[in-house]
């Protein structure tokens, strides 16, 4: 029975001592040990053969079971130990709790006096700092006080000597003195309402006018007024030679008066070319008969020049409302029509310049027309000459062709181009630049029309009016009739000289032709852009083609 009562408890035992993996695992972290005894796989049979592992080692089993006995009277003792150890355990926690509790209330009543005295020290705070604040309100209002009477006092002396010092016509002083006032016066905008400050500040305004309207009448009397009186157009030299002499003496004199940034001589200059552009445009029409080509272009050549001029001195920034800035070095033209600035004859140029490669056009003049826009409505007298002088020219042709006779066979002139070409195109790029420089508008439409009737006119008298007869055309030779094939007799006979003359006239057709293409885009470049459309010589074109 006593056996079967050990296994039973042992069996109970080791149900209750069965610890799960994990549990097993962190005692052994917490309490690592190397005894066999301690570990979760304890096997007693492998145990009791470690110790004796052959016959003659059971003759210390005494021994063995001895320290067995000790060691598990001390396992007992420690288990007693802390068994008696935890029956004071639930009365030791009781009371570490009350006191636990009873500091949390002393704790509890710290805080809470702490706070009431941190309540009575911010009271004393704000009533300390509202003290403050007054005082600092009061300083505040004191010195804007202060400021606003030194203020008062400045713009009351200001104004009384800006008045004196107006009647004196002490500009000088009055420039510095009367910003300063400005200044001033912008302080008390917020004290319009009383009436005081509003009847300085009309004082201000006051002065300001009669300075204003002191200075003009005073430059009025100090500025010289000869040459005022308006001259008829062989005189528009000396009108552009006088402006050029006051505006050195202006420099010179008042430059350093304005700023620099109003541009004062730009603007009198300006102010010049607006005069001179309505007196001019009121002497042409009441002498309208009385304008010649030559003095209209010599008007315009001088008008033109002089608005280059300009373009050179100055920027323009008045002509737009910018602000000025200092005239830059004038950028070289690179416009071929625009290097005969002098005056000098474009006659003289060589036709094939209008084959050259188109160049760069050069800076826009802001200045082009501010005065030569006048002579736009007298362009007609320009057209009516050129109409007059193509047609002179023409006939010209007709009698030297038919004095000097067609071109031999042999020389250089056979089947040649006629020179005639040439000096027609040599015209009409003089014409062509003669106007674009007066104008680009209708003016420009009106002598191309001329060109067209003149070129047609070439074609016909110089071109298809010399083309030899044939025995069997009395009628003369056309070119379709000259480049069919005919047979026997009907084939048209020619001399030498006749074969010559056709190869001249087929040769001038063709340069006419692309001569007349590149003229036609000559003066689409040269037109305005609203007017490129109305420009075309297609029909002239087709003439010299067919």
């Amino acid at each position: 029975m006593m056996e079967e009562e050990e296994l039973e408890f042992a069996e109970d035992l080791e149900a209750i001592l069965h610890l799960t993996p994990e549990v097993q695992l962190a005692i052994e972290q917490v309490f690592p040990s190397q005894d066999p005894l301690d570990r979760s796989d304890f096997n007693a049979v492998e145990y009791i053969n470690t110790l004796f592992p052959t016959e003659q080692s059971l003759a210390n089993i005494d021994d063995v079971v001895s320290k067995i006995r000790l060691k598990i009277r001390r396992l007992d003792d420690n288990i007693r130990t802390v068994v008696r150890g935890q029956t004071n355990v639930g009365q030791d926690g009781r009371q570490a709790l009350e006191e636990a509790q009873i500091a949390i209330q002393q704790l509890f009543g710290k805080i809470k006096d702490i706070k009431d005295k941190a309540e009575k020290s911010e009271q004393m705070v704000k009533e300390i700092t509202r003290d403050i604040k007054q005082l600092d309100h009061a300083k505040r209002h004191l010195t804007t006080s202060i400021t606003t009477l030194n203020h008062l006092h400045m713009l009351a002396g200001g104004v009384d000597s800006l008045e004196a010092m107006t009647r004196k016509r002490q500009y000088g002083e009055v420039a510095n003195l009367l910003q300063g006032v400005v200044n001033v016066l912008e302080h008390f905008h917020k004290y319009m309402g009383i009436p005081q400050i509003r009847q300085l500040s009309e004082r201000v305004k006051a002065a300001q006018s009669e300075l204003g309207t002191q200075i003009l009448a005073d430059f009025e009397e100090s500025f010289p007024s000869q040459g005022s009186k308006v001259a008829w157009l062989d005189k528009i030299d000396r009108r552009y030679a006088w402006i050029k002499r006051q505006l050195v003496d202006y420099e010179e004199k008042y430059g350093r008066m304005f700023p620099e940034e109003w541009c004062m001589t730009e603007r009198i200059a300006v102010e010049f070319c607006h005069i001179t552009r309505v007196e001019l445009a009121k002497v042409m029409r009441t002498r309208a008969k009385e304008i010649e080509v030559k003095l209209l272009l010599f008007a315009i050549q001088r008008t033109t020049n002089f608005e280059v001029l300009l373009a050179k001195r100055f920027t323009g920034c008045t002509l737009t409302d910018t602000p000025g800035k200092k005239p830059e070095s004038p950028l070289a033209s690179t416009n071929p029509f625009l290097d005969d600035e002098g005056g000098e004859d474009v006659g003289a140029d060589k036709d094939e310049d209008l084959a050259k490669p188109r160049k760069p056009k050069a800076p826009d003049n802001p200045f082009h027309g501010i005065v030569s826009k006048c002579f736009e409505p007298h362009l007609y007298v320009y057209i009516e000459s050129q109409d007059k002088n193509l047609g002179e020219l023409i006939d010209r042709f007709v009698a030297d062709f038919r004095a000097q006779g067609p071109p031999k066979a042999g020389t250089e002139e056979g089947g040649a181009v006629l020179p005639s070409c040439a000096d027609l195109f040599v015209y009409y790029k003089k014409c062509m630049v003669q106007c674009s420089q007066l104008s680009t508008g209708e003016p420009m439409i009106a002598l191309t029309t001329i060109f067209q009737k003149f070129l047609r006119e070439y074609a016909w008298k110089i071109l298809s009016g010399n083309l030899p007869k044939s025995n069997s055309n009395s009628g003369g030779l056309t070119i379709s009739s000259l480049l069919k094939e005919k047979e026997g007799s009907e084939a048209a006979k020619f001399t030498v000289d006749e074969l010559c003359l056709i190869c001249s006239i087929l040769s001038t057709a063709e340069y006419c032709l692309a001569t007349t293409q590149q003229l036609e885009e000559k003066l689409k470049e040269k037109v305005d852009k609203l007017l490129v459309e109305r420009i075309h010589l297609t029909g002239e074109m087709d003439t010299f083609s067919t």
